[in-house]
């Protein structure tokens, strides 16, 4: 979380884009809660200053607290007590300069020590029956070593994203509800190549913001090499494990959004929003107004 947000600005002037809300929750949130409802049980924020917003959303807040019991708002009171019990379990690092994802990973290795993690980018949200991490938890119990959310994007976005050339799929890896629309797909991961060029990407499927990875990948972040960008890319780590650890993609049964992009964010809050029992007529009228 230690990027500037700079494609939202002014509203991320003072106000990390961390915090932006999707309905009523900050993105962050949406992120722990993920996590959490995963069986994450340790929670490593890597910010930057002047982003102590996000930790203060997670904080106690007696004063709010003996308000919002005053005047019998108890729903509210106890999400407020749910966020502090959140925030008991979180430390927060801070990443000195931007030099990449993989930097920002690595800047958690003395937290994360010699066991395996899971990265989340609070930017991809995937709405679902099932959360992306926890279908990604329990192909994890299956397979181990590295694994990583992925999907298909169109060719020519292919130098936005980390794209994976694929091997052998399962297609009967999960079924989710017994639809075939909701299936969860692993694939074989023979290599990874960090925004090629539509021309030379391998394949379309790639990489999204959710990971579970072994902590040998702290070694190859150590020496620092730069890749695409002229950043620390997680991408080149992963590639040079491809030999050594079991490393697979999960298509993922759900709907990404992608809100580090304006239209994406506000697709986020619209898909959200209609996910929600009391919203959803109030966004059909919304959406034909618009129409």
């Amino acid at each position: 979380m230690a990027g500037l947000g700079t494609r939202f600005f002014p509203a991320t002037r003072t106000i990390p884009k961390e915090m932006l809300p999707v309905v009523d929750k900050p993105l962050i949130q949406w992120a722990v809660e993920e996590a959490a409802g995963a069986g994450i049980e340790e929670f490593i924020f890597v910010t930057a200053p002047g982003k102590e917003a996000i930790e203060a959303h997670f904080a106690p807040a007696p004063v709010l607290d003996c308000a919002l019991e005053e005047k019998g708002k108890t729903g509210f009171l106890q999400e407020s007590h749910n966020l502090a019990a959140l925030g008991a379990r979180i430390t927060c690092v801070l990443q000195p300069e931007a030099l990449g994802l993989g930097h920002a990973v690595w800047c958690a290795r003395d937290q994360v020590g010699d066991e395996p993690f899971a990265v989340l980018l609070p930017d991809d949200m995937v709405l679902g029956e099932i959360s992306c991490l926890q279908q990604m938890m329990k192909a994890y119990g299956e397979v181990g070593g590295n694994l990583v959310a992925v999907e298909n994007v169109p060719r020519e976005f292919t130098n936005r994203y980390g794209i994976v050339d694929p091997g052998d799929r399962n297609a009967a890896s999960e079924m989710l509800g017994g639809d075939a629309n909701k299936m969860s797909v692993l694939v074989a991961v023979r290599g990874l190549v960090e925004k090629p060029e539509p021309a030379d990407a391998p394949s379309t499927l790639s990489m999204i913001g959710r990971y579970i990875l072994q902590p040998q990948v702290f070694e190859l972040l150590e020496r620092k090499e730069r890749g695409a960008g002229g950043e620390i890319q997680l991408t080149d780590a992963l590639a040079r494990m491809i030999d050594d650890i079991p490393f697979h993609g999960l298509r993922f049964s759900g709907e990404r959004f992608d809100c580090g992009d304006k239209i994406g964010y506000l697709r986020a809050n619209m898909a959200y929003a209609h996910d929600k029992d009391n919203l959803r007529d109030a966004v059909d009228a919304l959406c034909k107004a618009f129409t």
